[in-house]
Formats: C-alpha cells, sequence, structure tokens
C-alpha cells in the first residue's frame, strides 16, 4: 500500500504530486516547509515515498535509491492510486525526484499532467558539468519550472545557460541559495525565503501566470 501525505489548499486550482530526493525522506524540513507554501499559494499537494525510501522506514536504516526504472514505475503507480480529482495534475520533485518527475513526462506514454516542477534539479554531477542529464528534457511536451538555487553545485547560472534548454523549460534562479535553498548570510535572506519564493513561483506556473 502506498502512503500518501497531504497538504490542501483552501481553494485549490491544482494538485501537485511532489516526490522526494535521494536522500530525505517526504516528511523533511524542507518539504514540509515546501509542501506547506506551496498548499498556500493554492495548489495542493500530495506526498509519498519510493520503495527504497518506505523500506528505510520500516528498517530504520538506510538503503541506496532503486534504479530509475523502478523509480519511474513507482511514479506510475501512485498516480494511478490518487483518488478522484477534478483537478489538474502537475507532478514535481525535490532533486532526484524532480528529475524522475521530468523522466516521466518526457515518455510519450505518460499519463496525463499538465506540468512538472523540479526543486533544486540535478543538471549533472557536483564537479562534473559536462556529465549533463538534460537530454530528455527536448521531448518534453509540458511546461516545466525549475527552481534553482544560484550556488547549487548540481547545476549553476553560468553552466546552465549553456544547456541550450528547451523553450517550455523555465529556470527560477534563487539569489544566493545552495541545493536546498540556504542563501549566505551576508545575502539579508534566509532558507525561508527562497522556499516561499519557489512556492509562488510554481504557484504561478501551475495557475497560468
Amino acid at each position: 500500500m502506498i502512503e500518501l501525505l497531504w497538504n490542501r489548499a483552501e481553494q485549490p486550482s491544482a494538485l501537485l504530486v511532489l516526490a522526494h530526493g535521494a536522500g530525505a525522506p517526504m516528511d523533511s524540513d524542507f518539504m514540509n516547509v515546501m509542501a506547506e507554501a506551496i498548499a498556500g499559494q493554492g495548489v495542493s499537494v500530495v506526498r509519498f515515498e519510493f520503495p527504497y525510501m518506505a523500506r528505510r522506514r520500516q528498517e530504520q536504516r538506510k538503503f541506496p535509491p532503486n534504479r530509475a526504472p523502478q523509480l519511474l514505475a513507482h511514479f506510475r503507480e501512485v498516480l494511478a492510486v490518487l483518488p478522484e480529482v477534478s483537478l489538474p495534475v502537475w507532478i514535481g520533485g525535490k532533486s532526484m525526484g524532480g528529475r524522475m518527475a521530468s523522466l516521466l513526462a518526457a515518455e510519450a506514454d505518460c499519463p496525463p499532467i499538465h506540468g512538472v516542477v523540479a526543486l533544486g534539479y540535478p543538471f549533472h554531477p557536483p564537479g562534473k558539468p559536462e556529465k549533463t542529464r538534460t537530454e530528455h528534457l527536448r521531448h518534453l511536451t509540458v511546461p516545466m519550472l525549475i527552481c534553482q538555487g544560484e550556488r547549487d553545485p548540481f547545476g549553476k547560472p553560468k553552466e546552465v545557460a549553456g544547456y541550450g534548454l528547451p523553450g517550455n523549460v523555465r529556470v527560477h534562479w534563487l539569489a544566493s541559495g545552495d541545493h536546498d535553498f540556504k542563501p549566505l548570510k551576508r545575502s539579508g535572506l534566509i532558507q525561508a525565503d527562497l522556499i516561499e519564493e519557489s512556492a509562488v513561483a510554481a504557484a504561478g506556473l501551475i495557475q497560468g501566470g
């Protein structure tokens, strides 16, 4: 049985199915605050865990992420078991979860979705900007928003500018933010500011702004 964690907006305009990153569960501090912030913008959020993370929760020890085909199959299962909703469905996630959402959306037989939201997209492994993870993005037929910290070692502005991303993929840069949207102290910002900025940007795209 797939466990779902909901943050319901008061008058939702859409539903975002949000996946966690490789190392932290669906109810990490980042995921909790982000889901609450997005719901506060009028978009309901439902979270889930990939099999390896659910197993980690049960057995209280770490396991590596499942291989991509298993992660994608599980993402499909989640979409299939969602209760009947009349809302537009978007998919997304933090880091690895966002990448899996984009890979699923790029598949020709992807279930009906309206778009993708990625929070800290892993454009490349840290220190290896030439090993890009962007080839599949040109197959997307729906809009995608990537909220990315300017200091993210998985993809910084100068690197990403050279990737030639398709027109339906937009990157929203977060001033001074790292991979977890934590800014430098001298910026005068805190992580909550960048999470809120991301939520506003995501809701703006989802709601057609």
